[in-house]
């Protein structure tokens, strides 16, 4: 993997602000559409996805992932939407991007998730590296104070 030291200059600029946001966003397309095949084309060989909160664990590189997705127990919605896409560089040069999931399930039910990534620009184009999503839960939701 690229380190984050060796990709970014410490000021993201438009054009990878602009990629990192359609990177998030082709991720649904993918997913929607069981293109696992071009899963290499959004994370990295050794991208580490964590979908503990979900109940299928962690999985180490693509081909983890891809088995994740089509074992027994993935139950994908229809239809992955990304939203409120927040890009933040740390001061070491690491890339973080905190998103909102809405999926829609095959009976109408309506889900939301808070993925947590951190994105990495290599010679190919920015790929996710780590994925930790979050299940929107009503006990999850803070007090106001």
């Amino acid at each position: 993997m690229v380190s984050p030291r060796d990709t970014v200059s410490g000021v993201l600029d438009p054009a990878d602000r602009l990629a990192i946001h359609e990177l998030i966003n082709d991720y649904g397309h993918l997913i929607d559409e069981r293109q696992f095949s071009r899963l290499a084309e959004n994370m990295t060989a050794d991208v580490v996805y964590d979908m503990v909160d979900f109940g299928l664990g962690v999985a180490h590189g693509i081909d983890a992932v891809v088995a994740m997705w089509s074992g027994p127990d993935a139950a994908h919605p229809l239809a992955h939407h990304a939203t409120n896409v927040v890009v933040a560089e740390d001061p070491d040069g690491t890339v973080r991007v905190r998103s909102k999931g809405i999926g829609v399930g095959v009976k109408g039910r309506v889900g939301s998730v808070t993925y947590h990534d951190v994105v990495v620009k290599t010679a190919e184009g920015w790929r996710i590296a780590e994925r930790v999503g979050i299940l929107r839960r009503p006990d999850r939701i803070p007090e106001i104070s």
